[in-house]
């Protein structure tokens, strides 16, 4: 069971449908999504940390949790991202819209897993008509 569950609904240009190159998914400067991963000490120039995750099919991954911080060293980037994901996302088929899904289980560890955005809820209209509902950026589960 998740100690710690996020959710990060896939834009084209995380999964490289743009074909433009991006280092790793933008993680937001919220605390509810921060306080999933390790803490990073700002005062170093770019920090990181090293996160072991277990795919659904037992498979490992190793992705980078990094603050890009060099606007306090005289450069213009001042943000969080994880990256090393490509290989991951890639492998997986994964598209526009579907949801990639990060977990810190009680034992410490760490699993991803996804949603594909077809399974979407869709929303009546009084038109007869329907709506698709279609999230984006990070959710935090509450379990």
């Amino acid at each position: 069971m998740a100690q710690h569950k996020i959710v990060k609904v896939l834009s084209a240009n995380d999964t490289g449908e743009t074909g433009g190159h991006q280092a790793g998914l933008l993680i937001p400067r919220k605390e509810e999504i921060l306080s999933f991963f390790p803490r990073l000490d700002r005062s170093q120039h770019n920090p990181r940390a090293h996160l072991h995750f277990e795919d659904d099919e037992g498979r490992h991954w190793e992705f980078a949790f990094i603050y890009y911080n060099n606007k306090l060293f005289g450069g213009t980037r001042d943000e969080y991202r994880l990256t090393r994901m490509t290989k991951y996302i890639r492998e997986a088929g994964l598209k526009t819209g579907d949801e990639v899904i990060l977990k810190r289980l009680l034992d410490g560890s760490h699993a991803i897993s996804y949603r594909r955005a077809y399974g979407v809820p869709v929303a009546e209209q009084a038109e007869g008509g329907t709506v698709l509902q279609l999230g984006s950026g990070w959710k935090v589960i509450d379990l």
